[in-house]
């Protein structure tokens, strides 16, 4: 059995996805602004996407949830071609099936009677036609019942479409907070409180850009 947590290659799009929308963050891009030349949002972005199965680990979670409900959408969209859809195919032709046999042994029954036919056949095809008559009403009040609770109970919930696109979106935004801003914050660079623009070397007294607006003294003591 695969593993859970391992992104499938069906999702990788939106891995991608989800990694060109933090690269355009305003920090990162920001960072990543530096390097006129591009080679460090390159290199950002192949190390994200080299390290693809460890960024998915931390929305593992929400991912778990995705997977479900879009399984669970398939299989429902497959539905006659599975095992479980034969019961209620045959809730629905029972009574027609009954229904309209119950007509053709009436009549055929109340033809012979009016014939004069001798023997208990007439009598017998009228006893076959009331009973399946039968059968075809209780079957038919069946599928209404069941279909009327089927229709009671999912009332209110949404398509399938919208819980798979639901989970998905949810997915996203966890692996964006979660997994991929840390990730790429954590690999921009090596102390992520650092502030992008150094400060001036301690042996000079101009003010530190980053203090300059806060107190106008000078880097160096």
């Amino acid at each position: 059995m695969a593993d859970p947590s391992r992104l499938r290659p069906d999702d990788r799009a939106d891995f991608e996805a989800v990694l060109h929308h933090a690269l355009g963050t305003a920090d990162i891009r920001g960072a990543l602004g530096t390097d006129p030349a591009g080679r460090a949002a390159a290199h950002l972005r192949a190390h994200a996407l080299a390290h693809a199965d460890d960024i998915a680990a931390a929305a593992e979670g929400p991912y778990r949830s995705y997977l479900a409900v879009r399984r669970a959408a398939r299989h429902e969209a497959r539905g006659p071609l599975d095992s479980g859809s034969l019961l209620p195919a045959l809730a629905v032709l029972t009574p027609l099936v009954a229904g309209t046999s119950a007509a053709a042994l009436l009549l055929t029954g109340g033809l012979l009677h009016l014939a004069d036919a001798l023997g208990p056949l007439p009598g017998s095809l009228v006893a076959a036609g009331w009973t399946l008559a039968l059968v075809a009403a209780l079957t038919g009040l069946g599928t209404l019942a069941a279909l009327l609770h089927t229709a009671l109970r999912k009332r209110g919930v949404p398509p399938a479409s919208e819980q798979v696109e639901h989970a998905r979106l949810v997915w996203r935004q966890e692996l964006l907070d979660r997994g991929m801003l840390p990730h790429l914050r954590r690999h921009l660079l090596p102390h992520p409180d650092t502030a992008i623009t150094p400060c001036s070397p301690p042996d000079t007294l101009s003010p530190c850009p980053a203090r300059a607006r806060e107190d106008r003294t000078p880097c160096s003591d």
